[in-house]
């Protein structure tokens, strides 16, 4: 099965995934007997509704895809965005959710069960941009929260020049380009900036959808991509996945040790690490500004929502052992698909923390 993220909303059709995997019962739960997978399970639902992140769409294709194998149930996961996931969640519509950026308190109390978030791999949002003549940028925590407030204007501003020796900027003005929808990139992203800057805490903030003072949208991964493709002299921010699918262009962006890092698996892996000595009970982190050398500093992970005692008991037999099954030998798709796997100990935290799930 082959996925393309599509224009505009992101819908993706109906994705095939399975019963079957690693179930640990919570406390209501008989003896799980469908583990290992050894094909369709009587005891499990068949079929299951689930919308959100567009961010790790390719890599839950992929596992349902291999989990389909096995076994055979059908899942109609709708990558509509983050913000589009908890809606759906928090009105019930659907079975699960996916998004990129943990749920808030406020988030969490308008629904009235309790939601379990369980982080899946790990992903990094890149600085996208078309400069004519320029093929590689360095961008420190300043130059980056400047750009996106609008107090560094030009590509020629002293600032990027002492960022990148050697390169030739044009005296153009910049144009920021920013997700106009609801997305958990623009967490992740935010997120960062509001942590480097304190000029862009108080006058932007962390969120799915902020306001800048300046720039243009762009619906989605693609719809930014589209925008700085079309634009020369802009800058944008998107997915690493969808950069690397799609070959874009992207800079580097200065970590906490001085290093102008270049977003890859690797180093993603690295912000991960330190985050799992720091995992909180109820998996809502960030890792974004992570200190150590190698890390890439816009880095965070993504997660499916889960209510802990769904109505359907079957359905939520089948939820747990995708689950299970994907932080087991789901994660070995990770690296070839730009996804960073999870950290052991995190990995180990997530499955003991399925067990709050009531089946």
């Amino acid at each position: 099965m082959k996925f393309r993220l599509a224009a505009s909303a992101l819908a993706v059709a109906t994705l095939i995934a399975a019963c079957g995997g690693a179930s640990t019962p919570g406390p209501s739960a008989s003896a799980n007997t469908c583990f290992p997978v050894k094909g369709q399970c009587p005891e499990e639902a068949q079929t299951l509704t689930a919308s959100g992140a567009t961010f790790p769409a390719v890599i839950y294709t992929k596992w349902v895809d291999e989990y389909y194998k096995s076994t055979g149930v059908q899942v109609n996961y709708q990558a509509i965005g983050s913000g589009g996931g908890i809606k759906a969640i928090t009105e019930k519509t659907v079975d699960f959710a996916g998004s990129d950026a943990p749920m808030t308190d406020a988030q969490l109390a308008a629904v009235s069960t309790s939601i379990l978030h369980i982080p899946t791999v790990m992903g990094a949002v890149v600085p996208t941009f078309n400069i004519p003549g320029v093929t590689k940028l360095n961008l420190t925590p300043d130059t980056l929260a400047g750009i996106y407030l609008g107090t560094i204007k030009t590509w020629n501003d002293p600032k990027l020049a002492t960022d990148n020796p050697g390169v030739t900027f044009p005296s153009a003005n910049i144009t920021p380009v920013f997700r106009s929808d609801s997305s958990g990139t623009t967490f992740a992203f935010t997120d960062y900036l509001a942590k480097v800057s304190p000029d862009f805490k108080s006058k932007v903030g962390a969120g799915t959808a902020v306001t800048f003072p300046s720039g243009v949208g762009g619906k989605g991964n693609d719809g930014v991509a589209g925008v700085v493709k079309s634009t020369p002299n802009s800058i944008g921010y998107v997915e690493l996945i969808y950069a690397l699918q799609n070959k874009i262009a992207y800079g580097s962006v200065q970590n906490m040790s001085g290093e102008f890092v270049r977003a890859s698996v690797d180093a993603v892996t690295a912000a991960a690490a330190v985050a799992a000595k720091q995992m909180p009970p109820d998996f809502r982190v960030s890792i974004t500004n992570a200190p150590g050398p190698g890390v890439y500093p816009v880095s965070s992970f993504t997660w499916l929502l889960f209510y802990e005692n769904p109505k359907d008991k079957k359905k939520a037999k089948i939820m747990v052992d995708f689950v299970r099954w994907a932080l087991g030998d789901g994660q070995k798709y990770c690296r070839d698909l730009g996804y960073a796997p999870l950290p052991e100990g995190v990995v180990a935290l997530e499955t003991e923390a399925l067990k709050r799930i009531k089946l």
